[in-house]
């Protein structure tokens, strides 16, 4: 199973950027179609972006025009490049893995990273 692991987190302040990576074990990455996701203290966990395998990419509203994910299929690793960084986002940003279709909820994605700490100070 693929196992993955994220990195890039910090402490940014308003307006700022954060570029997040994760970094999956599985030579079948190709395979998988990979999402990000927060969790902000006493929140559900949401969805924040993904990709399909078509290349076809989905994000939340709050995020769009600020936020872009994108893949390196060679290297395993899938990006979220944050700008415009505000408080709200601040959460600790997950990604994820699944087969099928892009998700929007996190009880579809059976394989998880460990997280990534993002706070956006005002």
């Amino acid at each position: 199973q693929v196992q993955l692991v994220e990195s890039g987190g910090g402490l940014v302040q308003t307006g700022g950027s954060l570029r997040l990576s994760c970094t999956a074990s599985a030579r079948t990455f190709s395979n998988y179609v990979m999402g990000w996701f927060r969790q902000a203290p006493g929140k559900e966990r949401e969805f924040v972006a993904g990709v399909n395998r078509s290349g076809s990419i989905h994000y939340t509203d709050s995020v769009k025009g600020r936020f872009t994910i994108s893949e390196d299929i060679e290297k395993n690793a899938v990006y979220l490049q944050m700008n415009s960084l505000k408080p709200e986002d601040t959460a600790v940003y997950y990604c994820a893995a699944k087969g099928g279709l892009v998700s929007f909820r996190a009880p579809d994605y059976p394989t998880w990273g460990q997280g990534t700490q993002v706070t956006v100070s005002s």
